[in-house]
């Protein structure tokens, strides 16, 4: 299974277009990467097909960079031939959050149904509340496949998806209109495994906190990928930016006793990087303090274009 990060940053990218915080100020400055919005891929090493995780409104620059790099070379040949063609076989999405589904509309110009998997709450919303699905009926179509968490999907003949519950927080656009006095999930994590090479991929960047059963699936996978959004609980709040806690946004905040990286320093996954992370957020600082944490912790820092092979064949 090879994995590739092509947006590492949390909703509004780093740097955000109207943000003049410290990291985002650094970036302009030349002290730190850009990155684009929160999004992978996930490609079968059996058919070559790649799979999208959320679909960020930088869809097309991160579909470019595969590009350049020959990613998509395996699975279509001669990309550059007259003929347009969809590089993903399908779109998985963990949520209906606008920086996970913006890139959808990007997509309408594929010239077969684009195949998208959700809940259906996922796509309730994207009907009625940020009708996405209604409006790409009208361009390519879509084919939609429901994920129910606990129940596992098969994707290709080597790559297998389990969804798991993970936020019951409504975007915001829709909670206002949500009548159900049920407790709904809304955002999931995935877990994808190759049967073939017996290598495991857990993906949870909207993680609000860390239960057991969660633990125990970190510890069952050779690489997580996991929410670095915020460094501090009162980050936004601080900074004057804005009024809702990490935690009130759906986000466990890296630092304190209760903090991510307080939680994951017994979990011996072999590999662990952080991933959506927010423009303010000060580990995308090279050298900062909080990123040398992170770094000492044996956590890796996310970035664009980052690719992880997991497994050997037999």
């Amino acid at each position: 299974m090879l994995i590739r990060i092509l947006g590492a940053a949390a909703g509004g990218g780093y740097p955000q277009w109207n943000c003049h915080c410290n990291g985002c100020e650094t970036v302009r400055d030349g002290g730190a990467i850009s990155l684009t919005q929160s999004s992978i891929a996930v490609q079968s090493e059996e058919d070559g097909s790649w799979f999208l995780i959320n679909a960020s409104p930088d869809v097309r620059q991160q579909i470019e960079a595969m590009r350049a790099e020959g990613c998509f070379d395996l699975y279509f040949g001669n990309l550059h031939s007259g003929n347009r063609s969809l590089p993903f076989a399908g779109i998985l999405l963990t949520d209906a959050e606008i920086d996970h589904t913006t890139g959808l509309i990007l997509l309408r110009e594929s010239t077969a149904p684009l195949n998208i998997y959700s809940t259906t709450t996922v796509k309730q919303a994207l009907t009625s509340g940020y009708a996405i699905l209604s409006t790409l009926q009208n361009y390519c179509g879509v084919k939609w496949a429901p994920i129910t968490p606990g129940e596992i999907i098969k994707l290709t003949d080597d790559l297998e998806v389990e969804a798991f519950a993970l936020s019951t927080k409504a975007p915001k656009y829709i909670q206002s209109t949500i009548q159900s006095t049920e407790i709904e999930v809304w955002g999931i994590g995935l877990t994808i495994r190759d049967t073939i090479t017996n290598s495991t991929l857990t993906y949870a960047p909207g993680m609000g906190s860390i239960n057991n059963d969660l633990r125990k699936r970190f510890e069952n996978s050779d690489c997580i990928l996991i929410d670095g959004t915020f460094w501090t609980n009162d980050e936004l709040p601080s900074l004057g930016i804005g009024t809702r806690t990490a935690q009130q946004m759906g986000h466990l905040p890296l630092s304190g006793d209760d903090g991510s990286l307080s939680q994951l320093a017994n979990i011996t996954t072999k590999r662990k990087i952080f991933v959506h992370i927010n423009n303010t957020n000060p580990i995308l600082i090279p050298n900062s303090p909080e990123r040398k944490t992170v770094e000492n912790a044996g956590i890796e820092i996310g970035y664009d274009g980052l690719t992880i092979k997991l497994g050997n064949p037999p």
